[in-house]
């Protein structure tokens, strides 16, 4: 090697080490656990919120002799999730309400698709079929869980049907909302083309639906929820230990344990949570590549 290249590599060596490094950038966690915090700093913040106006209401609002109305926060915990026989009863009572739930629901999708995609075809079956979805939706349970008894017994049956009812209507509506959606200028594309109804409707209407359709589930997931317990409440058969959480719900108010109410509250506000997050999470799964709200 010559003295004029090793001159000029002594001074490439000696600019490098002038050149001052550019800033690291943050890295890749750091930056995942700020997301994560702006996601769970909200919804936590109104926890706290919710738990102080809790006490708040349970130590100076109500009278000693009425604190059974709505124990505090950590005597729930204590007495409806530490003490074993207590949590027992009450997963047991999920696990009860949980198959009544799944059960109408999935039976609620499938009607409530089936009747959408019927009435999708023609104005005139429209007109025809969603006035009486719209009397099922306001019938009161109260007022026919006598025939819904006589009709299918006073247990499991009658608690499913009483789900289906309550959860059917939104399924139905947003349906037949995204399956109306479509352009029309898609459907004069698929018309030039002469597709047949069943291929215009599986390759452009229910994909331009499929946003629609799970918003629909996400809405009736937690309508089934209350239609379960709402169902339990009126239909009780069913053998000792075998209660759902709504006869659990009836229970414990006879006899005014507040804490295990409560304990059973809040599990069935998780059922529904979880539900609600699937059919987000199973939404988002099918429609995110090609679909942004």
């Amino acid at each position: 090697m010559d003295a004029g290249t090793t001159t000029q590599s002594h001074g490439a060596e000696q600019v490098a080490a002038a050149t001052p490094a550019a800033p690291s950038s943050p890295s890749g966690a750091a930056t995942r656990a700020a997301g994560q915090l702006r996601l769970l700093a909200p919804p936590a913040a109104v926890a706290a919120g919710v738990i102080g106006i809790w006490y708040l209401f349970t130590y100076f609002v109500l009278d000693r002799d009425q604190q059974f109305f709505l124990p505090p926060m950590h005597r729930v915990v204590d007495v409806g999730f530490l003490t074993w026989n207590n949590l027992e009863q009450v997963l047991l009572g999920l696990w009860r309400t949980t198959q009544v739930t799944l059960v109408g629901l999935a039976l609620a999708i499938v009607g409530g698709m089936a009747i959408a995609v019927v009435m999708s075809q023609a104005r005139w079956i429209e007109r025809s079929v969603f006035p009486y979805a719209v009397a099922v939706q306001a019938v009161p349970i109260v007022a026919i869980s006598p025939l819904i008894g006589l009709w299918w017994g006073w247990d499991f049956s009658s608690q499913v049907v009483v789900t289906i009812i309550i959860s059917i209507f939104p399924i139905i509506t947003n349906t037949l909302f995204g399956l109306r959606s479509v352009e029309p200028s898609m459907h004069d594309l698929f018309t030039l083309h002469h597709a047949s109804r069943f291929t215009r409707f599986r390759k452009l209407q229910l994909p331009a639906a499929l946003p629609a359709i799970f918003t629909g589930f996400r809405i009736s997931a937690g309508l089934a929820v209350v239609g379960a317990i709402v169902g339990e409440f009126f239909f009780k058969g069913g053998s000792y230990g075998s209660e759902g959480l709504g006869q659990l719900l009836f229970l414990f108010q006879n006899q005014l344990s507040g804490s295990k109410l409560v304990a059973g509250i809040v599990f069935s506000s998780l059922l529904g949570v979880v539900l609600f997050w699937f059919f987000g999470w199973a939404g988002r799964r099918l429609t995110d590549h090609w679909y942004s709200a």
